[in-house]
């Protein structure tokens, strides 16, 4: 998948939505991998979600919350969804989606994009794949823009794929990326930049998995590292 074909299938929003096929989620995640303005959509997308998860229901509770005339009806009540969609709801609900969208645009879009353009530093830990142990390694990172691993994977393995799966302190699941096989081919050292953004790390030992994935579809765990994360600032 290139850029053009991402922007025009909507891939962005799609994939933050859970809407593409395995296939297309794939595909788009490999080219996300190498692309800035799609990152940036991802980032603007997720930030767009995260605010909307919480302003959402407060403003449904503030709603809620005002008096209304009490009706009694002779049979038990039921839960009627199609409230929802009433101007004591809808109102201040698509207000707060508007506002969200206008801060999207006019404030932390402009911002990631001007920030994508820019050259910046992040702090970076090196190291090579091939230990099936959990051996710790200790990340500095940024609190804004987090950390970058540079990760030298095994070459010549035959494998058609790798994937990174990051989990957190708490050992769940926070993300999994891919990248073919041809990044460890022979014609380079087979080193990869993976980053891990700041939005919502914290310090901590986190597990990151490098998985080696054959033509097959047969996964095979060929290091497992403990991040030892603390922040530089």
């Amino acid at each position: 998948m290139d850029h053009n074909e991402a922007t025009q299938q909507m891939a962005a929003e799609r994939y933050l939505l859970g809407e593409l096929t395995p296939e297309l989620r794939d595909a788009f995640e490999e080219h996300a991998f190498d692309c800035p303005e799609c990152a940036v959509d991802l980032r603007a997308g997720a930030a767009f979600i995260g605010a909307a998860k919480v302003e959402l229901p407060k403003l449904a509770e503030t709603s809620a919350a005002v008096p209304k005339p009490e009706i009694i009806h002779p049979t038990k009540k039921r839960f009627d969804w199609q409230a929802w969609l009433r101007p004591a709801f809808a109102v201040p609900v698509f207000a707060a989606l508007l506002a969200l969208v206008a801060y999207q645009n006019l404030d932390t879009i402009p911002a990631l994009r001007k920030a994508a353009s820019e050259p910046s530093v992040l702090p970076s830990t090196a190291f090579h794949a091939g230990t099936r142990g959990a051996a710790h390694a200790s990340v500095e990172a940024d609190r804004t823009k987090g950390a970058a691993l540079s990760i030298e994977l095994p070459q010549e393995s035959g494998y058609a794929s790798f994937a990174f799966d990051l989990y957190d302190p708490q050992g769940k699941e926070l993300w999994t990326r891919t990248v073919p096989g041809s990044k460890a081919g022979s014609d380079d050292d087979g080193t990869v930049s993976l980053v891990i953004p700041g939005s919502g790390l914290t310090e901590g030992s986190y597990s990151l998995a490098i998985i080696g994935i054959d033509g097959q579809g047969s996964r095979t765990e060929i290091d497992r590292r403990i991040l030892d994360v603390h922040f530089v600032d």
